[in-house]
């Protein structure tokens, strides 16, 4: 039976879409605006004149910023630690969680809250780096890794995810002999991936971002993040705009002429693109990985 929309219900409606329209329209045009930067002549958008639409399209830039030295070099420490640090965060959290959600482990509030509390305290980027110097993680590939495999947030969501499981069916497994691998592995993971595609979006935008390690960490050129890279680039990109104008523009193309926004913006496009890729391929799974365990009943 369709219920009679009043007079009110329309307003609201009309009323919700016009915000949510305008809220998406906020949430994307950055991104259009940054994209239409790039692919617009420099010169025109230097001078402000690209706002809505691009014009005089090129690529240039895109080509220019592939030309970076180490670039192809730091693009591959960028994806490894992602891609691995991604995978062992989940499994790390994803057992820690689970392990909680046993009352058999021996001392589990004591360690559940122990987990948790390191959310809220942090002693401060010198006693972390003196921690990391003294273990030997200065120039080395796992201070990338290491770190990040237990996180107290994703375990807190693991484990709510797992306690909305029916017992019964770790117990029926219990009963034909399984143990906690066995658990984890056969029953528990198969079920809980929602939650852990949830936790490696936030695992790997977190990886992908990161370059605060590599400064403090990372002296050696092998173990620079695209990152790092990039963002040496941007803090470059006014000097290598000067040095280009200084050399004439009598017989340049002020269309693909590099300037520090042109350089700037198509930075930071190549660094969104890969993001922008993956997460649709995660986004099923983000809403039920969130909201599972937040009703009860």
């Amino acid at each position: 039976m369709e219920l009679q929309r009043t007079n009110g219900d329309r307003l609201f409606s009309v009323f919700n879409y016009t915000f949510f329209a305008l809220f998406t329209f906020l949430c994307v045009f950055p991104f259009y605006y940054l994209f239409i930067q790039t692919i617009s002549g420099n010169d025109l958008s230097a001078r402000g004149l690209v706002t809505w639409y691009p014009k005089d399209i090129h690529l240039t830039n895109y080509l220019e910023v592939l030309k970076i030295k180490g670039l192809s070099h730091a693009a591959l420490v960028s994806v490894g630690r992602t891609v691995i640090g991604t995978i062992l965060t989940v499994l790390g959290s994803a057992f820690l969680g689970f392990l909680f959600t046993k009352r058999r482990m021996w001392g589990r509030k004591f360690w559940y809250r122990f987990v948790v509390v390191t959310m809220y305290f942090n002693a401060g980027i010198i006693p972390w780096y003196i921690i990391m110097m003294n273990l030997h993680m200065t120039n080395n590939y796992l201070a990338y890794i290491l770190p990040a495999i237990v996180s107290p947030f994703y375990v807190i969501l693991i484990k709510t995810f797992v306690e909305s499981l029916p017992d019964a069916l770790q117990e029926s497994a219990e009963l034909d002999g399984a143990g906690i691998m066995t658990l984890f592995v056969r029953i528990v993971f198969p079920l809980i991936l929602p939650i852990a595609a949830t936790t490696a979006i936030f695992s790997a935008v977190a990886q992908w971002n990161s370059f605060i390690d590599t400064v403090f960490l990372m002296t050696e050129a092998k173990y620079h993040t695209l990152q790092y890279v990039l963002l040496k680039y941007l803090n470059e990109s006014n000097s290598l705009a000067s040095i280009i104008r200084s050399q004439g523009t009598s017989n340049v193309d002020l269309t693909n002429l590099q300037t520090p926004n042109s350089i700037r913006t198509t930075v930071s496009m190549f660094v969104v693109i890969p993001i922008l890729l993956v997460y649709p391929f995660f986004q099923r799974f983000f809403v039920k990985g969130i909201m599972i365990g937040a009703v009860k009943g």
